[in-house]
């Protein structure tokens, strides 16, 4: 393998392009007042809710944890109710995003536009609502962020949440390029197991919310991208012995 086989980067976007996670967490929080509801997530329990992908799901579970047998609530009244708390989230987490609450991290914007500079495809995989993506890129990029990215893959188009490999290979389907070819980008064990899933390399960038979480298997584990060059990317790509 040469280095010149790296063609194409693809980021993950919740924790890994944007450190968003604490917004998310104020939003569910709102949400949950707004609606009535007697929930308060803390840092510890939502590090735990991580582990589900989706916030739907998160909540759907959580609801599990709480109510026991949910089945009895009935069969339209329950995903009502869910999906009425999540619009809720969801729209609290844009006011937030348009506030100024959630940044990029360190290093995305520089390596993003430097990869773009040379030439490389770069794509987005993330079971996120497109909305969520659109706050936050919007916000750190202007309104043509969408330019930037060849491919954009997220929970409107892919059904299966991580850790399923779904979007990732529907992003290589579009991309028309081999795993071997491409960079993943992710901060969780849940989107590591996706990206491995669809053989693809990956470097992991833990946040507080999941830099306990195991990442056997990633080409690197980081604290940030802050310094990362395209340079770097094709070594460490090229190197990898797997």
């Amino acid at each position: 393998m040469t280095a010149t086989s790296l063609r194409a980067l693809i980021f993950d976007v919740d924790g890994t392009l944007a450190d968003s996670e604490p917004a998310h967490l104020a939003a569910f929080n709102q949400a949950f007042a707004e609606a009535g509801v007697d929930w308060h997530w803390d840092e510890a329990l939502y590090t735990r809710l991580l582990e589900v992908s989706g916030g739907r799901e998160r909540i759907m579970h959580y609801w599990g944890k709480v109510h026991g047998d949910i089945t009895s609530i009935g069969a339209s009244a329950l995903p009502d109710t869910v999906r009425r708390i999540h619009d809720l989230k969801a729209a609290a987490y844009e006011r937030m995003v348009l506030d100024g609450a959630v940044h990029l991290r360190p290093g995305v914007l520089d390596l993003i536009r430097s990869a773009f500079d040379e030439g490389l495809r770069l794509a987005i995989a993330t079971t996120t609502s497109p909305v969520n993506i659109d706050a936050i890129l919007r916000s750190a990029m202007g309104p043509d962020w969408t330019y930037t990215f060849k491919v954009i893959e997220d929970g409107s188009t892919a059904r299966r949440r991580k850790p399923d490999p779904l979007v990732y290979l529907q992003t290589l389907e579009r991309l028309q390029l081999p795993p071997t070819e491409c960079l993943a980008f992710e901060d969780s064990a849940n989107g590591l197991k996706a990206a491995m899933g669809a053989k693809l390399k990956t470097i992991v960038t833990p946040n507080a919310f999941t830099a306990h979480q195991s990442f056997v298997g990633a080409l690197r584990v980081l604290p940030s991208l802050q310094g990362t060059t395209v340079s770097d990317l094709r070594d460490w790509h090229a190197t990898d012995a797997r």
